[in-house]
């Protein structure tokens, strides 16, 4: 396969440009980037030429996202990869699913209990099931001491995207991100 300098220059520039980006940290939560949260989807030629980097937020009224967006726009400047356009794409929604086992392992590490199972969002089946009453999930483990021993004390913890937990064992509060 015989392959354009063109086409060679613009793979290099992804290439670049997803390594400029993988260092981006979230700002709420500073040990993971926004690639391992999922949260920067796609790094691409749009059909103008335009470098575009796509980027979802945990959830649509993420007050976040404008940060996020400055800070990717931050790492594409120093890493001198103009022109580009950022996207923020709702659909489809964002999902923990997309979070990375790195990810995981670093809030629980940051004091942050990980989601818990899977959503279901990479799931074959086309069929979309529609759920009016939440489904029940396991508490999660502290992430201090590891007991199961935990209860909620409030839906939402220091985000909206994330629930406040207190172990009974080691009587540590914590925060919970919330499997969506």
């Amino acid at each position: 396969m015989i392959t354009s300098t063109a086409t060679h220059e613009a793979d290099a520039t992804l290439e670049r440009a997803w390594a400029a980006l993988e260092t981006v940290p979230d700002p709420e939560i500073p040990v993971v980037s926004i690639r391992e949260l999922g949260i920067l989807r796609d790094v691409r030629r749009a059909a103008d030429g335009v470098l575009e980097v796509v980027i979802t937020p945990t959830y649509s009224g993420c007050p976040a996202m404008s940060q996020i967006a400055e800070d990717v726009a931050y790492a594409l400047d120093v890493a001198e990869l103009k022109p580009y356009r950022i996207a923020t794409v709702l659909a489809p929604a964002w999902t923990t699913d997309w979070m990375t086992a790195d990810a995981r392992e670093k809030l629980r590490a940051y004091g942050i209990a990980p989601p818990t199972g899977n959503c279901g969002s990479a799931a074959v089946s086309q069929e979309k099931v529609l759920r009016f009453v939440p489904r029940a999930l396991p508490a999660p483990c502290c992430p201090q001491c590891g007991s199961a021993h935990t209860e909620r004390l409030a839906q939402f913890g220091s985000t909206a995207c994330k629930a406040l937990y207190r172990c009974l064992d080691c009587r540590e509060p914590f925060d919970y991100f919330k499997p969506y």
